[in-house]
């Protein structure tokens, strides 16, 4: 990947994704790092590295899912992830409700 760095890169290949979620994996740069080194948004190198490690399960499996499985599965986890931001943006509001946003007034 060092080599990769030194003149920027056009096209992702899935091979070049792959070294990229590897070096992450083993530690050798953080998401960010790389994001930052490649030009890259931190969603998009955590986007990869969801991706191959739920390609990884699979392909580890006794009977792997077809992709159409794997998309419900990953449509699944997405909803669940949803579900939690809008209970903690309730929490938040609520926990907001005595500290009014109204900042117009002023006592000075």
């Amino acid at each position: 990947m060092a080599a990769e760095a030194a003149e920027p890169i056009e096209r992702w290949t899935a091979k070049r994704r792959v070294a990229l979620v590897v070096s992450l994996l083993t530690g050798e740069a953080s998401v960010a790092e790389a994001a930052r080194q490649h030009g890259l948004r931190v969603t998009e190198v955590e986007e990869w590295r969801e991706k191959f490690l739920v390609g990884a399960e699979n392909a580890l499996r006794s009977r792997p899912k077809d992709e159409e499985a794997l998309k419900d599965e990953q449509i699944k986890k997405l909803k669940q992830k949803i579900g939690d931001l809008v209970l903690d943006d309730d929490i938040l509001r609520e926990a907001l409700k005595p500290y009014p946003l109204d900042r117009t007034t002023s006592d000075a």
